[in-house]
């Protein structure tokens, strides 16, 4: 291992050229990304007080500091099971990967895609996403459409995009609704307006308010000065009302005075304002189900439901998960500076294998964090680190298409000793290193929790099916019903 003292730099750095940036952490199984900002210090670790919180067992509570300059640069905290940056190293006409773990209080300098981690996390600095941007993972310009599926109902878009009708767009999470959304809004009259985004789950119901319609000077203690709200602010374009499912009741009364009369009431107002903007509205849910349950009124419902568009998740688009993986592929690369990689065929095969629950946006995730992991010109499977439970979706919910070839199955293992790391798969490697770390922190979890599986996977932040399926893979006992254990 390579220690640093003092401030290095390895390679040129693009602070100098860098926009706005964001801050990708993979823990868990899960990706969260945070905007950072354009200088100043933003902590990481465990303890809700940091920065960044990072819900993991191997970080320490206040793990590490990144210094946002330029130049960009990471101090470790004297955490538990340190702060590791690997880089690649031009040594003649071989590269190597070099480990360089930063001493306490020594600052190691960051280049945009570096990788770092934080005990087993990763974390990664990235170009944030632009404000403009299409899918999750297909950038600007025209979404990839292949499946007949998806051709159908972008033709269907193109129809409605003209019409001045209220949009439904129902589906699962992460499948695309935002970028349709915003093509059946470049495709209409409006287009050269403002195309407007506000989640509906991500706001307190009195924020929610604010946002939405505006307020008046002196309505509430912090307004100090009149703010309009983004229905105004969308004046002649389109407002996207996401997981709209989410509106607390007392919202969704002046939202459909709103839609009924196009006038808004600011917070504090004493008179309402005429608009003249499009309405579509997107949701994970059933809303037909929650007007029956009581929790969404019916009369916004049908307000809302001028047309509705389901569109379908990407397990059922396999002739689109290559195109997909490759367009993310050459833009991850080049915002890391790198040229775009290949793909071997066992790594188009194992993501059409997968069932992706969390659609195009997981596929996002694990194809950047591929291209990090990889250093290579060519993403192998052991790259995608793809959760092992999700790999076979119900048989209903896929497509009819020829059966991938079929992989000769493993030769059982015996059981290793709870308290072991089996070796790593094909004699090492980055994913045998990973299966390794992540083995010991569910043996950890299940001693800490005498044998409570149900407890040690909420310990790790981790849904308890997908706990069980590890247990499976990774050889690990599941302890006996009985005391302590569920």
């Amino acid at each position: 291992m390579s220690r640093e003292r003092n401030v290095v730099a390895a390679k040129p750095t693009r602070n100098d050229v860098q926009g706005a940036l964001e801050l990708a952490v993979f823990a868990g199984g899960r990706v969260t990304r945070h905007p950072l900002p354009a200088e100043g210090r933003v902590s990481l670790g465990r303890s809700p007080e940091n920065d960044v919180p990072i819900d993991d067992s191997s970080v320490s509570r206040r793990h590490a500091i990144i210094h946002l300059g330029p130049p960009i640069a990471i101090e470790d905290l004297g955490s538990a099971n340190g702060t590791r940056l690997r880089r690649e190293r031009s040594a003649g006409p071989t590269t190597k990967l070099v480990e360089l773990q930063p001493e306490q209080g020594k600052t190691v300098e960051l280049s945009v895609g570096d990788a770092v981690n934080l005990g087993s996390t990763l974390i990664v600095i990235l170009p944030r996403e632009g404000a403009a941007s299409a899918a999750p993972g297909q950038g600007q310009g025209q979404p990839i459409v292949l499946d007949p599926a998806m051709e159908r109902l972008y033709a269907l878009a193109e129809r409605v995009a003209g019409a001045p009708i209220t949009v439904l767009l129902l589906g699962e999470t992460g499948a695309g609704k935002e970028v349709l959304a915003e093509h059946i809004h470049r495709r209409s009259p409006r287009a050269q307006g403002p195309f407007v985004r506000l989640n509906c789950a991500a706001l307190s119901e009195s924020l929610l308010e604010s946002e939405l319609f505006g307020h008046e000077r002196g309505a509430f203690t912090s307004a100090v000065q009149a703010k309009p709200g983004l229905l105004e602010t969308a004046e002649k374009g389109t407002v996207l009302l996401d997981e709209v499912g989410e509106l607390p009741p007392s919202i969704q009364v002046k939202l459909l005075r709103v839609l009924e009369e196009r006038k808004v009431m600011r917070v504090g107002g004493l008179s309402p304002r005429p608009i003249d903007v499009r309405f579509i509205s997107a949701t994970n849910r059933d809303l037909a189900a929650e007007v029956k349950r009581g929790a969404f009124r019916e009369d916004l419902f049908f307000r809302l439901n001028g047309i509705a568009l389901t569109i379908p998740p990407l397990r059922a688009r396999i002739s689109e998960i290559a195109p997909l993986a490759r367009s993310l592929a050459d833009r991850t690369a080049s915002a890391l500076g790198r040229p775009a990689p290949a793909f071997a065929r066992e790594t188009l095969a194992a993501l059409e294998a997968h069932g992706w629950p969390g659609n195009i946006r997981e596929l996002r995730n694990v194809i950047e964090r591929a291209v990090v992991l990889s250093g290579g010109d060519t993403l192998l499977p052991e790259h995608l680190l793809l959760d092992a439970a999700a790999a076979l979706p119900p048989v209903e919910a896929r497509p009819t298409a020829a059966p991938a070839e079929p992989r000769p199955a493993a030769a059982p293992e015996a059981a290793a000793p709870a308290g072991t790391v089996p070796p790593a798969e094909g004699g090492g490697g980055l994913r045998g290193e990973l299966d390794a770390i992540e083995r010991k922190r569910i043996v950890d979890a299940l001693e800490q929790c005498a044998g409570n599986q149900t407890q040690a996977a909420a310990l790790l932040g981790m849904p308890r099916r997908t706990f069980v399926a590890r247990l499976s893979a990774y050889g690990i006992p599941r302890p006996r019903k009985g005391k302590g254990t569920r």
